[in-house]
């Protein structure tokens, strides 16, 4: 049987190339890159694409791609152009889309965590254009698109951690919210969640983070912990006097109990070199 065939759109990224690490085993994937690192230059995998000058239909014609995974990132009107090129492809194609969304969508709700199918509805710039991409996905067919929305993520690798290990060895602060509640998850986790839901073709939209809360505090404290005997210093930023939530739980679509994870599992993960 032939492989199905996987284009992860900034798949040079820190979550576009864990997903593809994920994915390349099992399926035909290929990924963009924008910066020229000269690791993805040579991967015949991989097509340059500059999401400000490219059309995106270049590569899709090429590529020819059954499953589109969106982790792209930067200017916000070339990445809504893009999007609509992409919906065009996969409302007339034999393709799926998958869009890493965020938590960032109901960041205008901060009294309660938010559930798959609650109305979204953001303060931040960053919010509303995945709001406004999100809805032009939701005008596809349902079996054609996946609305995948991500917390806080967190990793060996990732950006927050690199910036925290950065930050300890110049001896700055580490900015924590006390008042933030929040869910994380980490690129391992997420990538395997990833790679079942294309497995298995299901469509719709996904809360992919642990499934409880904890104090953004309490979090870092904890991941900070594991770094090693010395004593960070810690900022607290206050940007309200009660608690505010920035957590995207799981209820209507759950995934199978060996892919769903706690925070813990999370800070567990986390051994700090």
């Amino acid at each position: 049987m032939e492989k199905k065939k996987v284009l992860i759109l900034g798949g040079s990224g820190f979550l576009g190339n864990a997903i593809y690490k994920e994915l390349c085993n099992y399926f035909d994937t290929y990924g963009t890159y924008f910066n020229s690192r000269r690791s993805f230059e040579g991967n015949k995998q991989f097509f340059h694409f500059n999401m400000e000058e490219d059309d995106i239909f270049e590569i899709l014609d090429a590529v020819k791609p059954q499953v589109i995974i969106s982790a792209l990132r930067g200017n916000f009107a070339a990445q809504i152009i893009t999007h609509q090129h992409l919906a065009e492809y996969v409302d007339e194609k034999n393709c799926k889309i998958y869009f890493l969304s965020s938590a960032n969508v109901f960041d205008a709700y901060s009294k309660y965590p938010s559930y798959e199918t609650d109305k979204t509805l953001s303060e931040s710039i960053y919010g509303r254009l995945k709001i406004k991409i999100e809805n032009m996905l939701m005008r596809l067919p349902k079996d054609k698109m996946g609305i995948l929305r991500v917390p806080m993520v967190f990793g060996n690798s990732s950006p927050r951690i690199r910036d925290m290990k950065n930050l300890i060895l110049n001896n700055e602060p580490i900015e924590v919210f006390p008042n933030l509640i929040l869910n994380v998850t980490d690129d391992d986790k997420l990538t395997q969640q990833i790679h079942y839901l294309i497995n298995r073709n299901k469509t719709g939209i996904f809360h992919l983070g642990s499934t409880d809360l904890v104090h953004h505090e309490d979090f870092v404290k904890e991941v900070l912990e594991r770094v090693g005997k010395f004593n960070p210093l810690i900022k607290r930023v206050y940007t309200t006097n009660e608690d505010r939530y920035l957590a995207v739980l799981p209820k209507s679509n759950l995934l199978p109990k060996n892919l769903r994870f706690t925070y813990q599992e999370i800070i567990d993960h986390h051994i700090i070199k």
